[in-house]
């Protein structure tokens, strides 16, 4: 009896360990975060085909949607069912990187959107920088008459 039990406590294990491990497919995802367009670009110039699996929100164009997973297609195609293994499947979020008034988004109380929100500061503090340096250069006295 107990060498069954043992038996069972196995298979489970082995399962439990397979079922972690997943069946060959890469799980970091290198797509995640980057635009359409950069990651469609990077897919391309791995000589492979990006498709769009799914895309959610209206605001941004195409090409600056977000990515916000991707996998390898996992499909079979012709007639003899080949494995498809050069298309990668893309999920976009078209949503604005910010939530505003009217205009879906990332909640300010998200991790995603205090970190566009702290880009944007950061993009305006350099911006306000480089015009008071530039309006700095132009009240510079020519000199003496």
């Amino acid at each position: 009896m107990t060498k069954l039990i043992r038996l069972g406590f196995g298979a489970i294990a082995l399962g439990a360990m397979s079922l972690a491990l997943g069946s060959g497919v890469a799980l970091a995802d290198d797509y995640a975060g980057k635009s359409y367009s950069d990651a469609s670009k990077a897919i391309g110039d791995a000589g492979q085909k990006a498709v769009i699996a799914t895309s959610v929100g209206d605001s941004t164009n195409q090409g600056d949607c977000v990515v916000t997973r991707s996998q390898k297609a996992d499909w079979l195609k012709g007639d003899n069912f080949s494995p498809v293994t050069d298309t990668v499947l893309l999920y976009l979020n078209c949503n604005a990187k910010l939530a505003t008034a009217g205009k879906p988004g990332n909640s300010l109380a998200s991790p995603e959107g205090q970190a566009e929100k702290a880009a944007e500061e950061e993009q305006a503090a350099k911006d306000a920088a480089a015009q008071q340096s530039q309006s700095s250069e132009l009240a510079t006295p020519g000199g003496n008459g």
